[in-house]
């Protein structure tokens, strides 16, 4: 007659059981290993809209009311105390004239001062022969018309060791003049660029990226004798007009 099992007996059958399993290679399925719902693909990514580039440039102009004046005096001695002071007696006299035209101080500042010495050179050999002395100074001139006088009082006041290197004019504040080239170069490139959209069978869509590149300044007068005076007593001089272009580079999307 077989003896029924003790519930002792069952935990030893079910770890045997187990053994057996893991010696034979087998293992119950990991969650990982689990049947379960297909990988998503990825959907594919819409084309790139397609663009058109354009160029644009407008240019304003604007009267000058600003001179800048480049001067300066050079002066040649014996001996380097020799130049220095003569330099200084002519700088002096330089500084003096153009205070005296009005020129305030903050519009007056000097550019350079140098002192080197002067080599004659014969037959392939050098001589020391002296010294040079000589500073150079920027004076701005507020009021255009004041500008010829300003200029004869540096030339009456120097002399010989007077120098002019310069006169430009500008105007002291480019902001309005740029302001004006900048709406003339983008109204420039939205034309074009509303003209290839249609032409290609598209509307303009939005505006991508735009750079732009100014170029402006002052502007230099020739001097002639025969030049129409335009600055009144003194040195004639015609200022004439500044003018400031803009360049501007615009991407559009086409749709």
């Amino acid at each position: 007659m077989p003896f029924p099992r003790t519930p002792a007996a069952l935990p030893r059958a079910t770890t045997t059981l187990a053994v057996a399993l893991l010696t034979l290679g087998l293992a119950a399925p990991t969650a990982a290993a689990l049947p379960g719902p297909a990988l998503r693909t990825a959907a594919p990514s819409a084309p790139s809209p397609a663009t058109v580039t354009v160029t644009g440039e407008g240019s304003a102009t604007a009267t000058p009311d600003l001179a800048v004046i480049g001067a300066g005096v050079e002066a040649q001695a014996k001996t380097p105390q020799a130049a220095l002071n003569a330099q200084n007696k002519a700088a002096s006299a330089l500084l003096k004239a153009v205070r005296g035209q009005g020129v305030a101080e903050r519009d007056i500042s000097t550019e350079n001062l140098s002192l080197s010495p002067v080599y004659d050179y014969d037959d392939g050999t050098s001589q020391l022969t002296g010294y040079q002395a000589a500073q150079s100074f920027s004076v701005k001139v507020r009021e255009v018309g004041r500008t010829g006088m300003v200029l004869q009082a540096i030339t009456d006041a120097t002399g010989t060791a007077g120098r002019i290197n310069s006169v430009t004019f500008d105007v002291a504040d480019p902001a309005p003049v740029r302001a004006r080239a900048r709406k003339a170069a983008h109204d420039d490139a939205h034309t074009k660029a509303l003209q290839y959209a249609r032409l290609s069978g598209h509307r303009l869509g939005r505006l991508v990226s735009l750079t732009d590149v100014t170029t402006s300044g002052p502007v230099s007068p020739p001097w002639s004798a025969d030049a129409p005076p335009g600055a009144g007593a003194g040195v004639p001089l015609a200022p004439g007009e500044v003018r400031t272009t803009v360049t501007v580079t615009a991407v559009h999307e086409l749709v």
